[in-house]
């Protein structure tokens, strides 16, 4: 019988693979957005409810991340306040534009929405807001809920409303392996082949800063020599403007 850890390991290779393949212009031009917004002195803002949030958090002050990176946090929708209630409050209606109206955001710049359903009303109406307020929208979710209905009044899922859509391309229930013997499956992979996706678009930014001239404004780890004293200046730099920094 195959180890079911290592059909996990061979369907995330298999899920990279498709992203490579399929996604690869959706991505560069995501990319592009990123360090247009940054040679420019906007920020890049990512939101996402639930688990979506963990992407929201390993992408804002990290070591070998962007400096520029405006996470969104609604401590209401993180499951360390309720699991429950944060499904609840993912479907609920008009919340967006309160939770987006105590950031700072311009004209411009990019959001990324990130929601693996893109049919809830919460992600769908942060990116309507966002679109309100001028900013371009990226959209990282899968097409695999693409004909599932709606839980938004509009009828409208978060891939409908943004300017760019990066598909996942998992398994509609994102859980990749088939335990043997049961109906069940279990592994999602949707933080993982997230996490791959937003790498990837951010160091295809940083390339592109590269050729404009612009040196990427990337944190370095604190806890190397000197790391901490050369985060300290960008942190002087963006600490008015990114709330959580």
């Amino acid at each position: 019988m195959t180890r079911l850890a290592d059909d996990f390991v061979q369907r995330i290779k298999q899920q990279i693979q498709v992203i490579e393949e399929e996604e690869k212009t959706s991505i560069d031009t995501a990319a592009d957005w990123v360090a247009d917004t940054i040679a420019s002195g906007g920020l890049v803002h990512l939101f996402g409810c639930g688990h979506s949030h963990l992407l929201v958090e390993d992408f804002f002050y990290r070591a070998g991340g962007m400096v520029p990176i405006n996470a969104i946090f609604e401590t209401s929708l993180m499951l360390h306040e309720g699991a429950v209630k944060s499904s609840k409050i993912e479907r609920m209606q008009g919340y967006a534009e309160h939770i987006l109206a105590n950031y700072s955001v311009t004209a411009g710049e990019v959001m990324i929405v990130i929601s693996n359903s893109g049919i809830n009303s919460l992600p769908i109406e942060m990116a309507q807001a966002a679109k309100a307020k001028g900013l371009k929208v990226i959209a990282l979710c899968s097409s695999s809920y693409f004909e599932d209905p709606s839980r938004h009044p509009s009828g409208q899922q978060l891939h409908d409303l943004a300017d760019l859509v990066i598909n996942n391309h998992l398994p509609h229930g994102d859980a990749l392996v088939q335990i043997p013997g049961t109906s069940m499956k279990m592994a999602s992979g949707s933080t993982i082949i997230g996490s791959i996706i937003l790498n990837m678009v951010m160091t295809g930014a940083a390339q592109k800063l590269v050729e404009l001239g612009i040196k990427p404004p990337v944190y370095v780890s604190g806890n190397i020599p000197g790391g901490a004293e050369q985060n300290e200046e960008y942190i002087k730099q963006y600490r008015q403007r990114i709330k959580h920094l």
